[in-house]
């Protein structure tokens, strides 16, 4: 086939592929390659290994379908470090780090009043690491751009320092290594995975609470590093002392450092946000829309994506371009949502009634996935469309407490950032919400 004829099949595969996935298409999409295309199969060029974990991960079936339907073939898509024909041969299976995010990294990173120290903190680390502030605990509520600067300050490790050994995993991640360990007879190499680290960055710490044998390794561990002068970062949603059911000694050293609070980002952050997460998205809009979507969306990052994507998606469908009238349009569920009155009673209905289970349900005890999913949905919505508190949303559902709502809204977010059909059936579950209360 000749190379003009590769080249645009594979221009309209990309298009097809942002097309099918707006939520996940991103503007270095336009820097892919075709490496080898066979007819059955095609090798996709990109820039680096982040860019491929983040396609195998997010995108492969987009493009895979996305292919499939330009060529009219059964097609296999793999995704590998390339350009210009060839391929890079990957790294030695030793020297692989950790699974970084391409678009989280300090240049993509909008700096405002409520996240400048923990910007600096994390900039100042990844310059002298081990040497500034050790630990950094970073916090503050789901969605405000925590695990970004976690990617970014491991983007900049890499950067300035060959062969750094980074460990970057979320605190669920790291005591279900150290259970497998157990299982497996295997501490000691436990212990040398994480114990011989030039850099720890553990998501989500409060995830330790009341798992004490886990706590008690994650004490050794912390000590281990601290005393060999290697870097220990932390994020988790309240601070050290806030955690519930966590050991003193480890409140403790978790304090030894900089704590760094992130807060909600201002109007004219918010702005700027909406900037630069369209153009990395490669969507084109004025000054005039994104002071729209700013005023309408103030919750956190996340929720300024999720319109990004909504706004998006409808201009790939409508094959137009992005007008004021347009992002209105996308986002008027969203704003006469955020003007009208919903009561817990109401997501509970919609969400019983979709999935099939009784509000004895999801007042129970109960912990099969038939059960718990729903339970966690009601928690995520309730605390997204309704101004109760946590304590108030778990007395709702059977008198939980506010740690296990804060795991459920938790869980679903980062569920519906890596799941376009998680995403899609939040969005259903709130449309109809919407338009329940409205009736």
């Amino acid at each position: 086939m000749p190379a003009g004829e590769v080249h645009n099949i594979f221009t309209d595969i990309v298009d097809r592929a942002k097309a099918l996935d707006p939520a996940n298409a991103r503007k270095w999409f336009d820097d892919l390659s075709v490496l080898d295309f066979d007819g059955g199969s095609i090798d996709i060029g990109c820039p680096d290994e982040s860019n491929v974990r983040y396609l195998d991960e997010n995108c492969r079936s987009s493009f895979t379908r996305a292919a499939q339907q330009i060529t009219g073939h059964l097609v296999t898509v793999d995704f590998v470090v390339g350009s210009g024909g060839k391929m890079i041969a990957p790294e030695p299976a030793g020297r692989v780090g950790p699974a970084l995010h391409p678009d989280y990294t300090f240049v993509n990173f909008v700096v405002g009043p409520s996240n400048r120290l923990a910007h600096a903190s994390c900039v100042a680390i990844s310059q002298s690491l081990g040497e500034t502030y050790n630990p950094l605990f970073l916090y503050g509520t789901a969605g405000l751009g925590k695990t970004h600067l976690l990617h970014a300050v491991c983007h900049e490790i890499q950067r300035r320092l060959d062969g750094a050994v980074i460990q970057l995993l979320s605190c669920e991640d790291f005591v279900n290594r150290f259970i497998r360990a157990i299982e497996q007879g295997n501490i000691t190499g436990f212990h040398s995975q994480f114990r011989t680290v030039d850099a720890l960055v553990i998501d989500d710490i409060q995830f330790l609470r009341e798992r004490e044998q886990s706590q008690e390794e994650f004490f050794h561990t912390f000590n281990a590093l601290y005393n060999s002068g290697k870097q220990i970062i932390l994020s988790a949603d309240s601070p050290p002392n806030e955690i519930p059911s966590l050991e003193a000694r480890l409140i403790s050293r978790f304090n030894w450092g900089l704590v760094a609070r992130v807060d909600p980002p201002s109007y004219e952050t918010r702005i700027a946000i909406v900037q630069k997460k369209a153009h990395l998205r490669g969507l084109e809009i004025n000054d005039e829309i994104a002071e729209y979507i700013a005023r309408q969306v103030q919750a956190n990052i996340r929720e300024l994506e999720g319109a990004l994507t909504t706004i998006y998606a409808l201009a790939t469908t409508l094959k137009e371009p992005v007008t004021l009238e347009l992002a209105q349009t996308a986002l008027e569920g969203q704003i006469k949502l955020a003007t009208r009155h919903i009561s817990i009673s109401d997501i509970i209905d919609v969400v019983t009634q979709h999935f099939d289970v009784r509000l004895t349900d999801l007042q129970s005890k109960r912990r099969s996935q038939s059960i718990t999913v729903p339970r966690q949905i009601c928690m995520y919505l309730a605390r997204r469309l309704t101004k109760h508190s946590l304590e108030e949303i778990g007395g709702h559902l059977g008198g939980r407490d506010h740690t296990t709502v804060m795991h459920a809204c938790s869980k679903i977010a980062d569920a519906q950032e890596g799941d376009p059909k998680m995403q899609a059936l939040l969005t259903e579950l709130t449309k109809q919400v919407t338009q329940a209360q409205q009736a």
